[in-house]
């Protein structure tokens, strides 16, 4: 027997070979590339390559490495996030908002403003979920491209970046000790300068687009509507899946059949209870249905799997020769847009505590990291939520608010289109200039 455990242990201490990265970029091609050459096929299929890629990492880590670890906590990262995402998903389709007065650019710029400071109370996927549907009702007449992916950047990413409730990466440093208000302290400037920034590039965009819409589309737009707020009840079912965040380390870590962590089933039986309280208009008025969630919980199924042997030679720190604030920056942002955020915060934040000899796992150790190496720790925290908004796979709403445009045929760009024509031109200098300024600089 001993030799058994010795030889697994074995097997865990060793890094897994750089081929086994090879599902997790192969399912990042075809999630770039197949909805181009091959949509049809895509839109049949994806689940399954999804699924299929996911097993080949899972069947070399049970096959070859015996390293059943990883993959229960791959499982349980993935429950806990789709409980998440999914619970607000619902909760948020069971609220009807109607907006009243012409979508000119600056009721856009001012939405999205209050966007992104409601991302940091509900989550940007709270926040995601409840206010696309308005975003794309008020638009309907001229909505485009830009408009989804501002809405992207803004609501869905970099406004999240004020609070451990705003963004998943921030969550997970809460939960390893870093302290709730630690990130307004330290990133409120930086998220002032970004926000303004993008706010501003977006009112220069929309400003072009509305002068080219029709006087009389204009007024058509939501000239006999008025403000109004239909299933305010869920508002009770959104507290409780916040509650479930801030329930009690030990009862957070306490599962249920190895993977349904307490506070994940809270969402999930609140998200059911959302469903079938809310009244069927509501549901009708929302054009509600549960594909965008699926389509996020196949891909993401992949990508926690397949991003195992990534993550695990990141972590080991043989991939991580930087030391300066900025390039942690802009390291964990490149990973961020492509490798979902959360996890890359964690591998970034515990590569920059090891060269401090500092462990991720103590939270004494986390608390001392953030209080002596704070400008390491602000770019890590930067880096991750600011560039989550670099790719449709970097934070999970991301894919939601994408699906949900498509549903309500709005033409959102593909998943190359979305990096080269609005990430890379836009949003990339705009974080340069913020990470120049905030980081560089030596803020």
């Amino acid at each position: 027997m001993l030799p058994i455990l010795a030889e697994a242990a074995a097997h865990h201490s060793e890094l897994p070979p750089i081929w086994m990265v090879a599902p997790f970029a192969a399912l990042l091609l075809c999630i770039a590339l197949m909805p181009l050459f091959a949509p049809h096929f895509w839109e049949h299929h994806y689940p399954k390559i999804a699924v299929a890629l996911g097993l080949v990492t899972a069947g070399y880590y049970t096959l070859v490495r015996h390293d059943y670890h990883a993959l229960h906590h791959a499982g349980l990262e993935y429950v806990s996030f789709m409980a998440l995402v999914g619970s607000l998903f619902v909760i948020s389709g069971g609220i009807n908002i109607r907006v009243k007065g012409e979508a000119t650019p600056l009721v856009n710029t001012i939405f999205l403003a209050i966007g992104a400071v409601l991302a940091n109370l509900i989550g940007t996927t709270g926040a995601s979920m409840l206010m696309i549907r308005p975003w794309i009702k008020m638009n309907r007449y001229r909505i485009t491209g830009f408009h989804v992916v501002f809405f992207i950047f803004v609501v869905s990413n970099c406004g999240g970046c004020l609070t451990p409730i705003g963004d998943p990466p921030l969550f997970l440093g809460f939960l390893r000790g870093v302290p709730f208000f630690w990130v307004l302290a330290h990133c409120w400037q930086a998220w002032a300068l970004t926000v303004a920034l993008l706010l501003g590039t977006f009112f220069v965009f929309d400003t072009k687009n509305f002068k080219r819409a029709l006087k009389e589309i204009r007024e058509m737009e939501t000239a006999h509507e008025d403000w109004m707020f239909r299933g305010l009840m869920n508002l009770l079912f959104l507290g409780v899946v916040l509650g479930a965040v801030f329930l009690p380390k030990s009862v957070q870590e306490t599962t249920v059949l190895g993977v349904f962590s307490i506070p994940a089933l809270v969402m999930i039986a609140a998200a059911v209870g959302s469903y079938f309280t809310t009244s069927k208009p509501v549901h009708a008025a929302n054009d509600f249905n549960f594909g965008p969630v699926k389509e996020v919980g196949y891909l993401f199924v992949g990508i926690f799997l397949t991003m195992i042997p990534a993550l695990q030679i990141l972590q080991s720190g043989e991939a991580v020769k930087i030391s300066d604030p900025i390039e942690f920056y802009f390291a964990t942002g490149v990973l961020s847009a492509f490798l979902d955020n959360a996890p890359t915060y964690l591998s970034f934040l515990a590569a920059a505590m090891g060269m401090e000899q500092l462990s991720v796992d103590k939270v004494a150790d986390v608390l001392k990291f953030a209080t002596e190496h704070a400008g390491h720790l602000i770019a890590i925290s930067l880096g991750a939520v600011f560039f989550g908004a670099g790719s449709y796979i970097g934070n999970g709403p991301n894919f939601m608010v994408k699906a949900i445009a498509e549903k309500s045929k709005v033409h959102t760009p593909a998943f190359l289109t979305y990096i080269f024509k609005y990430s890379v031109p836009i949003l990339l200098p705009i974080l340069i200039v913020v990470g120049w300024i905030m980081i560089g600089t030596g803020h």
